[in-house]
This record gives structure tokens, C-alpha cells and sequence, in this order.
């Protein structure tokens, strides 16, 4: 038991968020339980709303300290996450643990340069300077496939196409090597090509740095292709928990049954077909 402890990455105790309203507290996510191990890929899913990104934005201790109370054990390689000063947050969060958002779009900030953010990331966690960071930034970005970093370093953000976003934040969030990647939906804005290619990256980030990925999402399509397991989600619970190809073959719980029952299948009637 101690050695499979020691080889989780991150694991997540008896989570619960409380939010502060007018009428008392409302309760978002209560006994989360869930570890991810290195190099593997758990997927997280379940119906908008049912607190998905809650249980991610709990994790990296974003959550509005004033309005929300987050009780629980967030073990990051044996350090406790939750209750840490925000100081000590922000040299965990770009470097030991990354995010990948899920609107490109409003991950940057409009008014410096794609550069600008990138460098600055680098520069807050590392000992290196402004050109070591540059050069560090370009080559991450030839590794998610994007095309002549040194001028896209130069452009801002709504000068470049969602997908294009998309693949820069994966460049930032690896760059580094963290232990793990929390991507929170990061195909929902994307084509199918650059589905394809974001997946692939962050697969390929996980085979070469033994990157834990937390991937949340509510495609059953890039859960089945991406994560070794998977944990289902129903109004704040996690109400299943297996074997990626145990869950899609013998699903236990109703409610995995009925999201799986609800993907799209397209029946094709052969006959139907004329070439004609």
C-alpha cells in the first residue's frame, strides 16, 4: 500500500467545496476521491455543471478563499495543497502542477505579447534569463507544431486563431515538465484536425516527461482515445470509477450507462447508399 502511495503523483482525499451564498451554504463537490499516478492519463466526465471544474480549480487552489470553503486532502508529490498561502501557489501552479484551460481565448492577457507571457512564466519559476527563456519558449512552441515561433512571440493573442491559442498554452504548460496537467476540455474549441493534434501533443508529453494528466472532459470519443482510467461525475459525486475499457464495455452505475447511451452513433443504411 505505502509503494503505491509513493508512486501517486497527486491524490485527492475526501474533497468538498462549499460556496457561500445569501441563503447559506450550497455545497458544489463532497467526497471526491481519486489519485493519478505518473505517466498516466485519468479522465474526468460528466454533464455540464456537475462540478468537474470545480474539483480541477479546488485542486490548483483557485477558488475564491472569501466565498468558498475547500475541506479535504490535495496530497501534490506528498506536499499538501490545500490551506497553502498563495505565494507558495504560485510556485507550485506553471511549474509542478499546469492548467490547460478551456477557453484559449481567455487565457491570455489581450495587452502584452504572446512572448511576453510565455517568458515571464518561464522566468517566475527558473533561474534563467529573458533569452534563455525565449529560446526555451521557441522550441516548445516547434514542439506543438506551431509555425515560426520567434514571429508569433511577437504577435498578441486575438492575432492568432483559437487553436493556435490552444496549442501555445499546451507549449507553456509543458515546457516546464510539471508532474501533472490539469486540461479542462482542451478540444471543446477546436476542429477535428486540431483535435487531433492537441491530443496527440499531450499524449506525447506524457510518454516523454511521465506527466500525470488529469483530463477533463465531456467528449466520450477523446476519453476512450486518451485515459487508462476514468472516473464519472453526477451532481458533485463521483458515482463510478474503472478501467477505461471496463467502463465502456460493463458499465455499472445507471447514470454511466445513460451518458453512454446519449453519444451520437451515426447508422449508416447500406442499401441507402448510391453512388449514383
Amino acid at each position: 500500500m505505502l509503494a503505491e502511495e509513493q508512486s501517486n503523483v497527486l491524490q485527492v482525499r475526501d474533497l468538498h467545496v462549499q460556496v457561500k451564498t445569501k441563503s447559506g451554504a450550497t455545497t458544489l463537490v463532497e467526497g471526491i476521491n481519486f489519485e493519478l499516478k505518473r505517466g498516466r492519463v485519468l479522465g474526468l466526465v460528466g454533464e455540464s455543471g456537475c462540478g468537474k471544474t470545480v474539483t480541477s480549480m479546488s485542486i490548483l487552489q483557485l477558488l475564491d478563499r472569501k466565498t468558498t470553503k475547500v475541506e479535504g486532502s490535495i496530497i501534490l508529490q506528498g506536499n499538501e495543497l490545500n490551506g497553502l498561502g498563495e505565494k507558495d501557489m504560485r510556485e507550485i501552479r506553471g511549474k509542478d502542477i499546469a492548467f490547460i484551460m478551456q477557453n484559449p481565448m481567455n487565457a491570455f492577457t489581450p495587452v502584452f505579447t504572446i512572448g511576453h507571457q510565455f517568458v515571464e512564466t518561464i522566468c517566475s519559476h527558473t533561474k534563467w534569463n529573458k533569452k534563455q527563456a525565449t529560446e526555451l519558449a521557441s522550441d516548445a512552441m516547434r514542439h506543438v507544431n506551431l509555425p515560426d515561433p520567434v514571429k508569433l512571440l511577437k504577435c498578441y493573442p486575438f492575432q492568432l486563431s483559437g487553436g493556435m491559442l490552444q496549442r501555445v498554452m499546451i507549449a507553456i504548460a509543458a515546457c516546464l515538465h510539471p508532474a501533472v496537467i490539469i486540461a479542462d476540455e482542451p478540444t471543446t474549441a477546436l476542429d477535428v484536425n486540431n483535435q487531433k493534434k492537441v491530443l496527440y501533443h499531450l499524449d506525447k508529453i506524457r510518454a516523454e516527461y511521465g506527466t500525470a494528466i488529469l483530463l477533463i472532459s465531456h467528449d466520450l470519443g477523446v476519453i476512450a482515445e486518451m485515459a487508462d482510467e476514468i472516473a464519472v461525475m453526477q451532481q458533485g459525486r463521483i458515482v463510478e470509477k474503472a478501467d477505461v475499457f471496463q467502463l465502456f464495455d460493463e458499465p455499472r452505475h445507471e447514470y454511466t450507462k445513460k451518458l453512454l447511451n446519449a453519444r451520437s452513433i451515426l447508422h449508416l443504411d447500406e442499401t441507402a447508399i448510391s453512388l449514383a
